[in-house]
């Protein structure tokens, strides 16, 4: 197999968390240039359908891009530690608290970071309105999850999940342009800072 990455963005960044967590290391990585429009060539479109990281291109040909597709392909071929769920109770909490993490913390930290960061202006023209709106959404959530993680070590279980991962990894990605939550957060901060801590925040940050 081989997964299609790029060290700038944080859904790649995901994925190589998800990896790492798990001890994977037979998935051959190959590096795609965004700011050179490696994503955008028609060879890589053939391949993934869309000019979007990562991709995972499996041994016969198949190509999975979204990150939690195949975080979910990868936990069904290296299924501890558990990631997703293991029963339906708790896959179905798992994913509630992943889907709230993407839509409402981190694609809107990724909005906000993209359409602020001067170096990413190759990709998308800067619109600041844009950012400021999407880092009040991303505000709103982190008081909720603040809330949330009041005596708990974790989001959506008593381990990490893919909750804890699509949202570190969301607000992480605001340190481009400098971000840092509201220091009076303190349950997130001490979340952040465990985090931080794993192994794998550094190996998802790296090739």
């Amino acid at each position: 197999m081989k997964l299609y990455d790029t060290l700038m963005a944080p859904n790649p960044r995901r994925v190589r968390w998800i990896m790492a967590e798990k001890g994977i290391e037979d998935i051959e990585i190959v590096q795609v240039n965004l700011l050179a429009g490696e994503h955008r060539t028609a060879a890589y479109r053939d391949r993934a359908g869309l000019a979007h990281l990562p991709a995972l291109e499996l041994d016969d040909g198949t190509t999975i891009t979204e990150s939690l597709a195949i975080g979910r392909f990868l936990e069904s071929l290296y299924p501890e530690p558990n990631l997703f769920g293991r029963d339906a109770t708790e896959a179905a909490v798992i994913e509630m608290w992943t889907r709230r993490m993407e839509l409402y913390l981190a694609n809107p930290m990724m909005m906000f970071t993209r359409f602020t960061h001067p170096a990413l202006s190759a990709l998308e023209p800067p619109e600041p309105a844009v950012g400021a709106y999407n880092l009040n959404t991303a505000e709103k959530m982190m008081k909720s999850l603040n809330r949330r993680l009041e005596g708990r070590a974790f989001i959506a279980a008593d381990r990490i999940t893919a909750a804890d991962i699509v949202a570190y990894v969301g607000l992480d990605f605001g340190r481009l342009v400098k971000y840092r939550p509201d220091g009076s957060l303190e349950n997130l901060g001490r979340w952040r800072e465990a985090m931080k801590a794993r192994p794998a925040a550094e190996a998802g940050l790296r090739a």
